[in-house]
């Protein structure tokens, strides 16, 4: 007995490889936890010379008992599975709730849709070297929810396939970087600030073996933490970095930070909000204000802390191999002025551009890169860059749950 292909839920994913043209929409869901991105791409061809254009991005901010959950979730030390379950199925609503207002806002039908790639929101990361040379990682949000309610066929668990090859499952944004903003004529380095921050170094004319990327440390999370108890839980982040530039940089505080034993490993290396999120940010402000400084000082040290890890990663594992022409910068830190201006001090006279600058927008290049490792799933090709990850080899990453049949 055979199955019509209009019966056949796989017949898509099947299919994928042979058709020119693809619509996918990628979902990312950072450390942050603030926000989904989704952006919906159009691309043309297979591997690494697929072309792309961005057809519609939205982003959604979760409401806040869903971050205030996965923020609590993500710092429990012990937690019943049935709370893990509930925050799974929330957020596979989220997500779905967020693929169809996309659409609805690019004037898209959903039967034009291929597929839908998302990173899921991080809960628990372990890096090799917590994990005893094992790393370990669990990402949330429904993929089979996902599917069942937009009908889509869906890649997720994109990290755990890295992690399995002996790699840190993270980054895995390497790979769209070095496809979409290689270059003949200038060597990169594409600092993302979100959560955390981490940075792809594209040396000019490199091959892919040639691209080095690692997480460098804190990003926005300490910041956000610090103002979430500053304000008794009433903001979630520093606009524009303002309440930052009240304060003044503890030196010797900030000299004491920077010799935290992560900053000195060599790449790979991954890290999370279990080093540096909020229990992190409660013994940086318990320890800032028993040596007298005001709330605002220890934000502006910790804005210190960020740009200064970021300048010695650049220093110790990216200029022996090549001086940047240029830093390119995304994520939402790129909103925080004082943080912007603590990086262009502290980074040696490189030029600092945001992102924008190579056209694609800050806010959608993650969700971009998993729309795009999507796409290199369906097609049976890798999307881990073993020099940046530490696996084995490469590998195709991810899960597909079938949408429905059509």
């Amino acid at each position: 007995m055979t199955l019509s292909s209009r019966h056949d839920a796989l017949a898509p994913v099947r299919g994928y490889p042979a058709r020119k043209e693809h619509l996918i929409v990628g979902l990312m869901s950072g450390t942050s936890a603030d926000a989904v991105d989704a952006v919906l791409v159009r691309f043309r061809g297979l591997g690494l010379e697929t072309r792309h254009e961005i057809l519609a991005y939205r982003e959604t901010p979760l409401e806040p008992a869903l971050r205030r959950e996965v923020l609590e979730v993500a710092a429990a030390r012990e937690l019943a599975p049935e709370r893990l379950m509930r925050l799974d199925a929330a957020l596979g609503e989220r997500f779905a709730a967020a693929v169809f207002e996309l659409l609805a806002e690019a004037k898209v039908d959903r039967e034009r849709v291929d597929a839908i790639g998302s990173h899921g929101q991080t809960i628990r990361h372990l890096p090799r070297h917590i994990g005893h040379g094992q790393a370990l990682t669990l990402q949330l949000g429904s993929a089979a929810l996902l599917a069942e309610r937009s009908g889509l066929a869906v890649v997720s668990d994109f990290r755990t396939r890295d992690t399995a090859a002996g790699g840190e499952g993270a980054p895995l944004v390497p790979l769209a970087d070095w496809w979409l903003f290689r270059s003949e004529s200038e060597s990169r380095a594409l600092l993302n600030l979100g959560g955390m921050a981490n940075v792809t170094w594209l040396p000019r004319g490199g091959t892919l073996s040639a691209v080095l990327a690692f997480d460098i440390g804190p990003g926005n999370a300490v910041l956000d933490a610090l103002m979430s108890l500053r304000s008794r839980g009433r903001d979630t982040h520093d606009r524009d970095g303002a309440v930052a530039a009240l304060g003044r940089v503890n030196e010797a505080l900030l000299a004491e930070l920077l010799e935290d034993p992560f900053f000195l490993l060599p790449p790979p290396r991954s890290t999370g909000r279990e080093h540096f999120g909020d229990s992190y940010a409660v013994k940086l402000r318990d320890l800032g204000l028993s040596l007298g400084l005001s709330e605002e000082d220890v934000l502006a040290t910790a804005v210190g802390l960020t740009a200064g890890s970021v300048a010695g990663a650049l220093q110790r594992f990216i200029v022996p191999r090549g001086r940047p022409d240029a830093i390119y910068v995304s994520g939402g830190g790129v909103r925080n002025h004082t943080l912007m201006g603590a990086l262009e001090r502290r980074i040696g006279g490189m030029k600092l551009q945001p992102l924008g600058a190579l056209g694609v927008p800050p806010d959608c290049k993650e969700a971009l890169a998993f729309a795009f490792l999507a796409h290199q799933t369906l097609c049976g090709l890798p999307g881990n860059v073993p020099t940046a990850t530490g696996a084995a080899h490469p590998v195709v990453l991810g899960h597909i749950t079938p949408g429905a049949a059509r």
